[in-house]
């Protein structure tokens, strides 16, 4: 008998760091679906959910989005209930309110993209197809991302102004959502588009320009993998700034299809090329024309002057692994 106990014991402490182990990665998830965004049918989503996460015994609780974007409970909900995951289903607005108040905790950020354009997570290689993003989900990996502040917004995606926000402006007013009815918006606006007067200071530089429209990236595109920024990074602690100056209709869209196939870094400030693309951590921009303004695809109100700065590792998102 003192034998045996003593074998008991000699298991248990062999077995005790896997226990610890095996503790550590049990994970309690805040599922967040957003009834209304983009045009996909969510009737099947929870049943999906609800089937995946039952089958490896993850406890899991299921609400819907917040109307109002405010999200001030949750820091008190992942404490209080150890949330250790929270999965978004919705599009780039909803990513961006809840993202918000993940920003600087440790709790990992999945998402099932079921917006009109879903810009972050095709940047992070997260598919449409509900059943492989909760795939990634489970078995994916959670690393921190950047984020940056537009003055007062919240952006963890692209951040425009100019022609990219007046479509914005003008699709958030549609009945109907959808990529149709986006690039019906850009078509319209496109023809009736017009420059405005900036002026941005970052890297010691000082550019004075009429633009079309200015993208600030931390994602390499718009959504529905239409890039901007190719060379952007989620993770690499700067932020994509291109800057496309006034020309010609015809050249215009020239020199975006360049841009979208093969944009460079372009640290020269020369007001004679339609397209230039720097890096920076921040930026202010004189805005005097009141160009419309967009965060992560969301129409917000335009300001006279942008202070805009990055946020390195600002929160967690879990994406595909990759070998």
């Amino acid at each position: 008998m003192p034998c045996r106990i003593w074998q008991w014991f000699y298991m248990g402490q062999r077995l005790a760091p896997l226990v610890i182990k095996l503790n550590i990665l049990k994970r309690k998830f805040l599922v967040l679906i957003n009834p209304v965004s983009g045009t996909k049918s969510k009737a099947a989503l929870r049943p999906l959910i609800e089937r995946e996460l039952s089958a490896l015994n993850h406890p899991y609780k299921i609400l819907p989005t917040e109307a109002s974007g405010k999200y001030d409970f949750l820091s008190q909900k992942m404490t209080d209930e150890k949330i250790t995951d929270v999965i978004i289903c919705g599009g780039d607005g909803t990513v961006n309110q809840v993202a918000y108040y993940l920003k600087g905790t440790k709790i990992n950020a999945g998402i099932i993209p079921m917006g009109s354009g879903n810009g972050l997570a095709f940047a992070a290689g997260i598919p449409k197809n509900s059943k492989k993003a909760l795939d990634i989900i489970l078995h994916g990996k959670a690393a921190y991302i950047d984020a940056f502040m537009v003055n007062d917004h919240f952006s963890c995606m692209l951040c425009g102004l100019g022609f990219d926000a007046q479509v914005a402006h003008d699709f958030a007013k549609q009945s109907s959502r959808g990529l149709g009815t986006y690039m019906r918006q850009t078509v319209k606006n496109f023809f009736s588009a017009d420059a405005y007067p900036f002026v941005i200071k970052m890297n010691s530089a000082t550019i004075s320009t009429e633009a079309f429209f200015i993208s600030i990236a931390n994602s390499n595109q718009f959504g529905n993998n239409f890039t901007i920024a190719p060379q952007a990074s989620l993770s690499d602690g700067l932020l994509d700034i291109v800057i496309v100056n006034r020309t010609g209709k015809f050249n215009l869209i020239l020199k975006i299809m360049q841009q979208v196939r093969k944009g460079k870094i372009s640290e020269d400030v020369n007001l004679k090329k339609t397209v230039q693309y720097f890096h920076t951590k921040a930026l202010s921009i004189s805005n005097p024309g009141f160009a419309p303004l967009h965060v992560d695809g969301e129409p917000a109100e335009p300001a006279k002057h942008l202070e805009i700065k990055i946020i390195e590792k600002a929160f967690r998102l879990i994406q595909p692994l990759i070998y």
